[in-house]
């Protein structure tokens, strides 16, 4: 088969670039996407990520729903501990199994991407994409766009928990916030979600999958194949020229006549090179692979937002956990017999408010942010607890620490070998202490009484010896891997501004592994948006 473009991950930026690229009818797209379609509830309501990232609890190693269920190394920073690793495996990829969050960053954390090197990255570049890609409920500003194919709605079926959290914060002299992605990052409230609103699928998950692809899936000249899992790019003198990819137990090939672009995100991007021979030669020799083209940055600079998470048992039954007033609302809900007709359950999402906040007035943007969950969460939803509850994540938003990605053997099949180094920079650990201490402050605030019943994770720590231990125990990634393929014009950058592989022809890297530093929030807004400036990019190639 021959196409146009080869795009190889159908997450948020695949989708996109599918999608983007396909609008001219005379250009032909085949989307390689290595999990499903995702064509049912764990995808399309919000609250399937419960399932989708930590599996089915006792069948972790069987049931990898939609996820590819990464982990990482064993790390000394983390008292000998793995980093669980949960990525999208499902056209949308993460953006299908995420908490639905939509928040940009710190308008300055693409400042600092041009001041790299990276022209055309600044705020100013940026926006007009974040605008194009939007579809805000609350219409168009200077800051919002509303005809774009991403539905962005405001808070619904609100749990009051998330209002008193809020109250709690403004008592501690942390500003209310109404606009995360506005003109001030800086405070405390709702988050924007990407949720639909509309009538037809109100309450339902707007993944990028359903924003840019099931809407356009009938073009002739888009071809997605799903279940296929690249295994090595085809590279003729220093010339992309293909892929190789298995497909039910098939070894096959697809042929692009003008550009490859990589979209597995900041793990499978990396791998994917690795494994054609592109990257360091000490990743590769070890393992047998021939290098086709010496790339030192190929796996390296991994930045990810270490996260702790506090949390409480509470006797209020209103809230997520596990009991028969939470079964009884399920059940409601799969019947139809939401209040009014809406699914209030459907639409109630886990992480409904949060915030951005400084450590210290003495620094100039936001440090650590804040994600309030009205459940109660355990090492990722993995280890369960009868009862209801609710849980503070606070994460270290620009992050020292820097790990690495390499393969663990030739073979495309295994997982990337993904050493985190969370915490690694002591700078790191004591940002996450003070963070973590300013959440308790909060959480045990008088405005939280009605709620709280039982600290689970933080009883008892007080000095700083026992902070540091309990957050070297406990603490993990919120899931915003990034940087590994890094844009940038030094010698360990993977990509150019234009997102081309430097050293080889007619193939681009288009996800978060090209951000240079992290950027101060989630990350599912941004990588849309870099999907949505690289289609510009390549259709002005062609």
């Amino acid at each position: 088969m021959i196409f146009d473009y080869i795009v190889v991950g159908g997450g948020s930026a695949g989708s996109v670039l599918a999608s983007r690229l396909t609008e001219d009818p005379s250009v032909s797209v085949c989307l390689l996407e290595a999990g499903g379609e995702g064509n049912n509830p764990l995808v399309s309501s919000p609250m399937g990520s419960i399932v989708t990232v930590p599996g089915i609890p006792g069948f972790r190693k069987k049931f990898k729903i939609y996820n590819w269920r990464f982990e990482g190394t064993q790390q000394a920073e983390l008292n000998g501990r793995n980093s669980y690793q949960p990525r999208g495996k499902v056209l949308g990829g993460s953006s299908a199994i995420n908490a639905c969050l939509y928040t940009r960053g710190h308008t300055t954390d693409y400042d600092d991407w041009a001041n790299q090197g990276c022209e055309g990255w600044s705020y100013k570049d940026v926006l007009p994409y974040f605008k194009k890609a939007e579809h805000h409920e609350n219409g168009e500003n200077q800051y919002h766009g509303s005809h774009g194919p991403l539905h962005v709605s405001i808070g619904k079926s609100v749990h009051p928990i998330n209002h008193a959290f809020i109250k709690a914060a403004n008592e501690k002299n942390i500003k209310s916030n109404t606009d995360f992605n506005g003109e001030d990052q800086e405070g405390v409230g709702l988050f924007d979600s990407t949720v639909f609103w509309d009538k037809l699928r109100n309450g339902q998950r707007c993944s990028a999958a359903a924003a840019y692809l099931t809407p356009h899936r009938n073009r002739s000249n888009l071809t997605v194949i799903t279940h296929a899992h690249a295994t090595k790019i085809i590279i003729e003198n220093k010339v992309a020229t293909g892929i190789n990819y298995q497909h039910k137990g098939q070894n096959k090939t697809v042929t692009a006549k003008h550009e490859i672009i990589l979209s597995g995100g900041a793990y499978n991007s990396p791998q994917l090179l690795l494994l054609s021979g592109i990257g360091p030669a000490e990743k590769l020799t070890p393992h047998g692979i021939e290098v086709k083209h010496e790339l030192a940055g190929v796996g390296a600079n991994l930045q990810d937002h270490v996260d702790f998470t506090l949390g409480y048992k509470s006797k209020d039954n209103s809230l997520f956990g596990i009991g028969l007033h939470t079964t009884f609302r399920f059940l409601k809900e799969l019947i139809g017999l939401g209040k009014s007709g809406q699914r209030s359950l459907a639409r109630s999402l886990f992480s409904q408010s949060g915030g951005f906040v400084k450590s210290s007035e003495e620094i100039d943007r936001p440090d650590l942010q804040f994600h309030f969950v009205h459940g109660l969460l355990d090492d990722h939803a993995r280890k369960l607890h009868l009862g209801y509850g609710f849980s503070c994540h606070v994460c270290v938003l620009r992050p020292f620490s820097r790990g690495d990605v390499s393969l663990k053997d030739n073979k495309p099949l295994s997982d990337p070998a993904i050493d985190t180094k969370q915490l690694s920079d002591d700078r790191d650990l004591e940002l996450l202490i003070k963070g973590a201490r300013i959440t308790r402050s909060i959480l045990e605030s008088e405005v939280m009484t009605l709620y709280r019943d039982k600290d689970m994770f933080t009883d008892g720590v007080n000095t700083h010896v026992e902070w540091e231990q309990r957050i070297r125990n406990r603490s993990d990634t919120i899931y915003h891997p990034a940087g590994t393929c890094k844009m940038g014009t030094d010698k360990m950058s993977v990509v150019d501004p234009q997102l081309r592989v430097h050293g080889i022809e007619n193939l681009r890297v288009v996800d978060a592994s090209i951000m240079p530093t992290l950027i101060g929030g989630n990350t599912n807004a941004p990588t849309i948006m870099i999907a949505e400036k690289a289609a510009d990019l390549i259709r002005r190639t062609q």
